[in-house]
């Protein structure tokens, strides 16, 4: 924070997190960016004026200035990461559907590798490009949204430890059931909604995770 430009590009990253739309915060910031060049031309720091924690005052002006802060989006960050999912996780089973006969056509392996083994490299060669659409389509589609950089960040860590709870739990549920073909239809539904809702669960794990800091929950009706 050594320059007024430091601080207020400070400022506005708190602003953006606590959910102050784009209009406000250009507001917002270019009044602070005149106060502090007011004071430089005194001989005034940023920092004597800020203080420590920017991060409580840029909150401070905004609630004082009134302005309101966006809602979490909890539907838009669930569909839009959904879609990507999706996507990704397409582009990840093409991938392994041609790649798999040219793998084997290539290495001609010495053993024969255990199951677990290629269940997880297949499982893997699936579950990254999924995760990683849901990502970037998170990060391009929504990057209006306060704190939807951790929200993408949660994400990595989030959506494949849900997709590791939720497996096993898939396949005892099979097993349970057994392979009874009169009950594919209702086995293939019930994994289906477990599954989609674990990795939802996950998405709403990230983007609360994300606003967890006191008011980020955006209480206020957007602006």
């Amino acid at each position: 924070m050594d320059t007024v430009d430091d601080a207020v590009a400070g400022a506005e990253e708190e602003w953006r997190a606590y959910g102050v739309s784009r209009q406000d915060r250009v507001v917002l910031a270019a009044d602070l960016r005149l106060d502090l060049q007011a004071a430089a031309a005194d001989g005034v720091t940023p920092e004597q004026i800020l203080g420590a924690d920017v991060r409580d005052l840029a909150r401070r002006l905004a609630d004082e200035a009134g302005v309101l802060r966006a809602q979490p989006e909890y539907g838009r960050v669930v569909r839009t990461a959904m879609a990507g999912l999706v996507l990704g996780g397409c582009a990840g089973f093409i991938v392994v559907t041609i790649g798999h006969p040219v793998m084997v056509a290539w290495f001609d392996l010495p053993f024969r590798p255990p199951l677990w083994l290629a269940l997880l490299v297949f499982c893997g060669t699936i579950a990254a490009p999924a995760v990683g659409g849901a990502v970037i389509a998170v990060r391009t589609r929504l990057a209006d949204l306060p704190g939807i950089r951790r929200t993408a960040n949660a994400l990595i860590l989030l959506l494949p430890v849900s997709g590791a709870v939720i497996t096993p739990v898939m396949w005892w549920f099979a097993t349970a059931v057994g392979h009874n073909p009169d009950l594919i239809m209702l086995i293939v539904a019930v994994e289906v909604a477990l599954a989609t809702a674990a990795l939802v669960g996950a998405i709403l794990l990230a983007r609360m995770w994300s606003l967890r800091d006191g008011g980020h929950r955006g209480t206020t009706v957007a602006a």
